[in-house]
C-alpha cells in the first residue's frame, strides 16, 4: 500500500482525506489552519486527527527512506537478491527492516568473526549441511592449522558452532517468531535488590511481581522502570525457552543426522541465548516503554487540554496567595485586566503564627482593592492558609469567596527569564503569587508561559522521551490558543508564539509593533509587522482578535478571506456589520433554508458557510463558556471531618490510568479508583471525567495516618460487582496473571535438557 493508503486504514478515514491533508502539510500549513480553516479539502479532520496523521506521515516517509538506504547498501555488497529487495520493500515497521538488514549490517568483532577468519566456516558449512558420515571431530581434524591458531579439535567445532549460532541469529523469520512468541507466552518479573525489611516504599508490590507481558499496563511498565533506575528493582523477562528452543531446532536440524544434530542443538540453544534473547529483551522492553509512554502522554494531552480549556474569571479582583510556612505566604493583588496592583508577604503560619496581624492586614488590603476572589495555591501550607482565609471571610462585610488552584508550575515560572522580564521589579515570591492569581482569571493565558511537562498533571512524566512529550503536549497547548482565539492587542509574547503560522520571533514583533504604535486597528496591520509576511498571515489572521477595531469581522473567527461572502451573507439577509457589532445576527441560521445552494451562490464550501453562520451569530464566542466553572468556597473542611458514606462534590484535579483524583475542599485530594467511577464497565478513566469536572462523590474510606481518601462516583445502591478487567484478571491462569511470583520458580526444562546434553559431549571429547 502507498503511504497514503497506509494512514487512511490506520485512522478509518478516506484515502482522499490523507491525501489533501498531506497536501497542505508539505505546503507549509499548519494543523490548527488546516483543521479551523480547510475542512472541505480534509473532510472535517480535526486537529486531534491531523496530529495523529502527521506523526504517521513522519514515521513513515522516514520508514521508507530507511528502506532505500537498506536497499543500496546491499546493493553494494552483490548480496540484494529479488526476495530480498521484495521484503523490505514490503516491511512494514523499522524493527522488520532491520532484522532484514542484520546479516549485510557491518559488525563489530564477534566470535564468529574470529572462527572465520581462522578458516572454520567450510566446517560450519558441513555442520549445517547435516550430511556428513563422519564424526565432527574426524571432520575438525582437517580444519587444525598451527598458522591460524587452531590446534584442538573442540576449538575447531566450537568455531564452528558460533559461526552457526550467529547465522541463526540473523534470521529475520527467527527472530519475528521469537518476539511474537515471547510478547504473547512471556513473563515479566521484578524483585527487590535488597531484600532486607525496610521502611515501605511505593515500590512494595513490585518487589515480587509477576505479569504476562501482554497484559502488563502502561502505569506499570512506567513503576517498574522507575523503580529499576532508582535500583530498587530487578527486572527480568522469561520467555517460554522451550516453545522457542523446539521452533529453532525444527528450523535448522533438518536430518536426523546423530553426528551433526548434538552439536547444532548447542548451537541453537547458544543463538538463542547468548545472541538472541538479550536483545529480544531490550526490544519488547523498549516496545513496552514506548507504548507506555504513548499513552501516558495522551493521558496527559487530554489532562492538560481541560487544564487549559477551564473558564476564565472575567472581570474580577483577584488575591493571588502562594502558602509557605517559614518565608511566610506571598500575596498579590490584581486587577480585572491582570495588572499587579500590589505585594506583600504575610506570616499567619508556622513558625510566627501571626494570624490577627496577618488578618487586619488582608482586611485593609480587601477593602482598599475591592477585592472580589481569593486564589490559593495547593502547595505546602494551603492548608493552614485556607483555616485563616475561612475565619477571615466571617469577619469582613464584603462578599468574597476563594477557590484552590493548582500552583503546579508557579515556581518554575516565577524563576524564569519570561517572568523576570514581565515582573523586573518584583521578587520570585510576588511573581509565583501574581500567576496565581491569574491562573483563576485566565488559565489559558496564564500557563502558556509554563513549559507544559511542569504542569504536573500527567504520571511519570518526568520518566518519559521528554522531547516527545514536550512536542505532544506543545500540539495540545497550540490547538487549545487557536481554539480559544486572541486578542493581539493584550496577548503576551508566550500566547501569541502559540497561534498558528507565529514563532517566538514574529510574537516579539507584533509586541514591538504595538508598543511603538498603541494597537492593530486591523488585522491587515499584521503584515506591517517585520517578517510577518504573507503566507505567515494566511496562517495566523483568523485565530487573531482585534476589539473595537475599523473592522467588525476582526473580531470574530472568520478568516479573512472570507470577508466578501460573509459581507455578502449579511447583506441577503437582511443584516449589518452594526448588528454584528451588537452582538450578532441572532437568528441568522434560522433564515439560511438550503445551505448547499447558499454556499454555491457565495463561493464558498457548504462547510465554510456554516462556519461563518456560527461566528456571526455568536462573534468572538469563548469555547471555554461551556467548561464546568470552578468552585468557589467559604468553608473549609478537615480530613477529620470526612466519614464513610459521606456525599461531597468535587472538582477533579488529575486523571491517570487507574482513576481520577478530586478535590473535595480537604488538603489532600482523593482517589476515585477505576472501578468506583461508573456503575458500568470503565475502559479508561477519561471516558468518564476529566480535568475541572465538577463531580458528586461518596466517602468510601479515610486514612489519616497516611493522608489518603478513596471516594466512589458509583450509586450507593449499585451491587459491589468488581471491574471487568479485573475480573477477567482473577478468572486468568494463574501463568498470565500479574499476580506475585510464586516462591520456588523452576529452571526451564529446556535449559536443564541442553546442560546435560553439553556435559555428555564434554565427556565425549575428554574421553
Amino acid at each position: 500500500m502507498t503511504i497514503s493508503q497506509t494512514i487512511a486504514k490506520e485512522l478509518n478515514i478516506k484515502v482522499t482525506q490523507v491525501e489533501a491533508a498531506i497536501a497542505l502539510i508539505d505546503e507549509g500549513n499548519t494543523i490548527p489552519f488546516i483543521a479551523r480553516y480547510r475542512k472541505e479539502a480534509t473532510g472535517q479532520l480535526n486537529d486531534e486527527q491531523l496530529r495523529d496523521l502527521f506523526e504517521r506521515l513522519t514515521y513513515l516517509r522516514n520508514l521508507e527512506d530507511k528502506k532505500q538506504q537498506v536497499i543500496a547498501t546491499i546493493e553494494e555488497q552483490g548480496k540484494l537478491t529479488a526476495e530480498l529487495r521484495k521484503a523490505i520493500e514490503e516491511a512494514t515497521t523499522m524493527v522488520a527492516v532491520e532484522d532484514l538488514y542484520r546479516p549485510y549490517r557491518p559488525k563489530r568483532r564477534t566470535r564468529a568473526t574470529d572462527a572465520k577468519e581462522k578458516g572454520l566456516d567450510g566446517l560450519a558449512e558441513i555442520l549445517s549441511a547435516q550430511q556428513t558420515g563422519r564424526t565432527m571431530e574426524e571432520e575438525a581434524e582437517n580444519f587444525l592449522s598451527e598458522e591460524k591458531g587452531v590446534t584442538d579439535v573442540r576449538q575447531a567445532i566450537q568455531g564452528a558452532m558460533d559461526i552457526v549460532a550467529e547465522t541463526v541469529s540473523d534470521s529475520a523469520d527467527y527472530r519475528n517468531y521469537i518476539r511474537d512468541i515471547t510478547m504473547k507466552k512471556g513473563l515479566l518479573h521484578s524483585e527487590a535488590k535488597d531484600k532486607s525489611e525496610g521502611e515501605p516504599t511505593v515500590y512494595d508490590m513490585y518487589k515480587d511481581f509477576s505479569s504476562s507481558l501482554e497484559k502488563m499496563s502502561g502505569y506499570r511498565v512506567l513503576a517498574v522502570n522507575r523503580g529499576e533506575n532508582e535500583k530498587v528493582l530487578a527486572v527480568s523477562i522469561e520467555a517460554p525457552e522451550e516453545d522457542i528452543l523446539r521452533y529453532l531446532e525444527k528450523q535448522v536440524i533438518v536430518s536426523d543426522n546423530p553426528n551433526t544434530t548434538p552439536y547444532l542443538k548447542l548451537a541453537v540453544a547458544d543463538a538463542y541465548r547468548r545472541l538472541i534473547a538479550p536483545s529480544i529483551e531490550r526490544e519488547i522492553r523498549n516496545a513496552l516503554t514506548e507504548d507506555a509512554e504513548d499513552g501516558a502522554i495522551k493521558v496527559f494531552d487530554k489532562n492538560l487540554e481541560q487544564l487549559l480549556m477551564q473558564p476564565p474569571i472575567a472581570g474580577k479582583v483577584v488575591l493571588g496567595w502562594d502558602p509557605a510556612f517559614r518565608t511566610g505566604c506571598k500575596l498579590a493583588v490584581v486587577d480585572a485586566t491582570g495588572k499587579v496592583l500590589y505585594t506583600v508577604v504575610i506570616y499567619p503560619t508556622e513558625p510566627q503564627k501571626k494570624i490577627e496581624e496577618s488578618k487586619a492586614m488582608l482586611k485593609k488590603i480587601i477593602a482598599h482593592f475591592g477585592v472580589d476572589l481569593i486564589s490559593l495555591g495547593n502547595g505546602t501550607a494551603s492548608r493552614e492558609s485556607e483555616k485563616v482565609i475561612v475565619e477571615l471571610l466571617s469577619e469582613i462585610p464584603r462578599k468574597v469567596s476563594y477557590a484552590i488552584v493548582n500552583e503546579a508550575g508557579a515556581s518554575v515560572y516565577s524563576a524564569s527569564k519570561l517572568a523576570t522580564e514581565e515582573f523586573p521589579k518584583l521578587d520570585v515570591g510576588a511573581r509565583s503569587a501574581a500567576s496565581i492569581a491569574r491562573r483563576l482569571q485566565d488559565p489559558l493565558a496564564e500557563l502558556v508561559k509554563i513549559e507544559p511537562q511542569a504542569i504536573g498533571v500527567g504520571q511519570y512524566q518526568h520518566d518519559m522521551n521528554q522531547k516527545k512529550l514536550a512536542e505532544n503536549l506543545g500540539g495540545v497547548v497550540e490547538d487549545c490558543v487557536n481554539r480559544v482565539g486572541v486578542d493581539v492587542n493584550t496577548a503576551s509574547v508566550s500566547l501569541l508564539e502559540y497561534v498558528s503560522g507565529i514563532n517566538k520571533t514574529l510574537a516579539k514583533n507584533i509586541v514591538s509593533y504595538r508598543e511603538e504604535n498603541g494597537s492593530f486597528r486591523c488585522r491587515r496591520d499584521l503584515l506591517k509587522v517585520a517578517k510577518l509576511g504573507p503566507k505567515a498571515y494566511e496562517q495566523c489572521a483568523g485565530f487573531l482578535r482585534i476589539r473595537g477595531g475599523e473592522e467588525v469581522l476582526d473580531n470574530t473567527g472568520v478568516h479573512p478571506e472570507s470577508y466578501a461572502a460573509a459581507y455578502a451573507l449579511l447583506t441577503k439577509l437582511g443584516f449589518t456589520a452594526a448588528d454584528i457589532a451588537a452582538g450578532g445576527a441572532k437568528g441568522m441560521r434560522a433564515k439560511v433554508r438550503d445551505t448547499a445552494a447558499m454556499a454555491a451562490e457565495l463561493g464558498v464550501g457548504e462547510i465554510t458557510l456554516t462556519d461563518i453562520i456560527g461566528e456571526l451569530e455568536k462573534p468572538s464566542r469563548d469555547p471555554r463558556e461551556d467548561m464546568p466553572k470552578p468552585i468557589l468556597r467559604s468553608d473549609v473542611l478537615e480530613i477529620s471531618d470526612l466519614k464513610p458514606g459521606m456525599m461531597l462534590k468535587g472538582t477533579v484535579r488529575n486523571v491517570i490510568d487507574f482513576g481520577a483524583f478530586v478535590d473535595i475542599g480537604v488538603h489532600q485530594d482523593g482517589l476515585v479508583h477505576i472501578s468506583e467511577l461508573s456503575d458500568e464497565y470503565v475502559k479508561h478513566p477519561l471516558d468518564v471525567v476529566k480535568i475541572g469536572d465538577i463531580v458528586d462523590v461518596r466517602v468510601l474510606s479515610v486514612d489519616e495516618k497516611r493522608k489518603r481518601i478513596q471516594l466512589s462516583m458509583r450509586s450507593q445502591d449499585a451491587p459491589a460487582a468488581p471491574n471487568k478487567a479485573e475480573q477477567k484478571k482473577k478468572d486468568a491462569p494463574a501463568q498470565n496473571r500479574g499476580d506475585r511470583r510464586p516462591k520456588g520458580r523452576p529452571e526451564s526444562p529446556a535449559r536443564n535438557r541442553d546442560t546435560e546434553m553439553a556435559r555428555l559431549i564434554r565427556q565425549n571429547w575428554h574421553d
